[in-house]
């Protein structure tokens, strides 16, 4: 009888503490069967990967009455169709880059990444306490029908593959270069012809000489994909991406039917997919710079007056965007000005750190 009294105690005590949460939540919960489609192959296992890592945790927590089934791109819809499947219905939820459907609206690439924009840390802080989640849900995603959870980064990019060097903006004019979100516009201000292919496709396109030059995310991906094989010229930074989010959106009636507790537990894994991804980019980028440049592949670095020519035209484009759509220049305005500070702070502490690291690594 004593034991039996313990036990209860100490049940009430688990519960009281956060405990027995997760079983709590799962039995007051009706099971769920979702669908997601995801932008990209399953061959790209980090960027492919953040929704296999939502999906693990959700699973978990839930007890087996949360579950989401990830399709790779091209399996349900197209990977650029993502946003669409999911506005629609066709789809619970999709992963993608947000700035893949620029062509509705420029507003979303504001989720992803802007040219000369945020890195994975400042996109962090603006997104989670800087008010970008708030703002972009509020003024313009649950609008389109869907709602964005942050779900995903693969930090900053490389500046893609070329075949032939860059040395100065004038070997930017008339090249062909595959490359995705907003960053084209700016591309084409300084000559260039962009074009925007799935990664499934790249490849195919280098090689047959279609395009001059693509870019997809860094070392590990890049070499999956076999663009060294084609390309010889690798440039680095990849100032159109500097911090890339991934988001989960859920359709917007689905999201609005889920409990509190159902959407506390997307919110959550969404921030681990987004830690777990850029962790490992972080884990296997190095290693695979370091093979592909043992196999031939010359590292570049864009000159400073390409870099320069390139930022005049994003603010020009910006510019030309703004006096067009105010949302995007409202949004604009924000995100530039928690920039502005967040640059210096970044700079001052760990900046300088790896500035001096690398040269005493090298």
């Amino acid at each position: 009888m004593q034991r039996r009294e313990m036990l209860k105690k100490v049940a009430a005590g688990a519960a009281a503490t956060g405990a027995l949460a997760a079983p709590g939540i799962a039995s007051a919960q009706a099971t769920l069967n979702w669908r997601c489609a995801s932008s990209f192959p399953k061959s790209l296992d980090t960027i492919f990967g953040g929704a296999e890592t939502l999906q693990k945790r959700v699973a978990e927590v839930s007890g087996g009455k949360f579950n989401i089934r990830v399709f790779a791109g091209g399996e349900i819809v197209p990977g650029l169709q993502v946003a669409d499947a999911v506005m629609n219905g066709t789809v619970e939820c999709g992963h993608t880059a947000l700035y893949y459907y620029v062509g509705k609206d420029p507003v979303w690439t504001f989720a992803t990444a802007i040219p000369f924009g945020m890195n994975f840390r400042t996109m962090n802080a603006w997104w989670i306490h800087g008010g970008g989640e708030q703002l972009l849900n509020n003024e313009f995603f649950h609008k389109q029908g869907v709602h964005a959870l942050l779900a995903g980064n693969t930090g900053g990019q490389m500046g893609g593959w070329y075949n032939k060097e860059i040395k100065s903006v004038d070997d930017l004019k008339g090249l062909k270069f595959r490359i995705g979100g907003f960053a084209g516009q700016m591309l084409a201000k300084v000559g260039a012809v962009p074009s925007m292919i799935a990664a499934g496709e790249i490849y195919q396109a280098l090689e047959r000489g279609t395009i001059d030059g693509a870019e997809w995310i860094g070392p590990y991906d890049d070499e999956k994909l076999g663009f060294q094989k084609v390309s010889k010229f690798y440039y680095y930074p990849g100032w159109w991406e500097p911090g890339p989010a991934l988001h989960l959106i859920v359709n917007l009636k689905v999201w609005e039917s889920l409990s509190k507790e159902y959407q506390s537990l997307l919110t959550a894994a969404g921030y681990e997919a987004n830690q777990s991804m850029m962790a490992k980019y972080d884990f296997e980028n190095p290693k695979a710079l370091k093979r592909l440049l043992a196999g031939g592949t010359k590292l570049m670095s864009f000159p400073k007056s390409v870099m320069d020519a390139c930022y005049q035209a994003s603010k020009d484009v910006y510019a030309e965007t703004s006096a067009k759509n105010p949302l995007f220049k409202r949004i604009l305005d924000h995100q530039q000005a928690f920039l502005a500070d967040e640059v210096q702070w970044l700079r001052l502490n760990e900046g300088a750190y790896d500035s001096y690291m690398g040269t005493i690594r090298r």
